[in-house]
């Protein structure tokens, strides 16, 4: 049985800052090209069946640096849609609402989490059925991918929130004893 390869994108200027990029289509930074160019070292001689990746070009350049073919541009892929709260710092948000939490309350404007949910539920289900032929990667965006991590173990969107995901970084989803577990979780391009 194959597994599924969660590969987020190298760094960006507003993931740098800690701000939320959904929709914003940012470039990668220099870092976060070299970070991406490190991913191919650790996926170097590794077979993919697919290589399924976000619309955004940030997620596009890291599959095209660290060597990947992608197979096909999944719209589910995108990351969260943080609606009015594209651009800024959790920090920032919390001045105007103190008790704000995105792996509960959403963005308004943009989505809820049962929405970001539905859509990885999709993405999980079309790569599970490939699971039979090999490994399959998702290029993609750090909350995007921490919430098709917890949906892959049967939590809410919300488990997301409690496994950080940084720049440039694989994780793996698979099988033990024919039940769906997280393998390894937030290994850096250069570790």
């Amino acid at each position: 049985m194959g597994k599924i390869v969660l590969i987020r994108h190298g760094q960006t200027e507003w993931s740098a800052a800690g701000r939320h990029t959904s929709y914003t289509d940012l470039e990668l930074t220099d870092e976060g090209e070299r970070q991406a160019a490190a991913l191919g070292g650790r996926l170097a001689g590794r077979d993919f069946v697919a290589v399924l990746c976000s619309p955004r070009r940030r997620a596009r350049r890291t599959a095209d640096l660290a060597g990947l073919t992608v197979t096909d541009v999944d719209d589910d892929l995108a990351e969260w849609n943080y609606g009015d709260y594209e651009g800024r710092t959790s920090a920032d948000i919390r001045r105007d609402r103190p008790d704000w939490d995105l792996w509960t309350d959403g963005c308004p404007g943009g989505e809820a989490p049962d929405q970001v949910a539905a859509r990885l539920d999709r993405v999980l289900e079309r790569a599970a059925a490939l699971l039979e032929r090999g490994d399959v990667a998702l290029v993609a965006h750090g909350h995007s991918l921490r919430v098709a991590a917890a949906r892959w173990i049967g939590l809410g969107a919300d488990g997301g929130g409690r496994l950080r995901l940084e720049t440039a970084t694989l994780s793996t989803l698979g099988h033990e004893h024919e039940r769906r577990v997280v393998l390894t979780w937030n290994v850096p391009a250069g570790g």
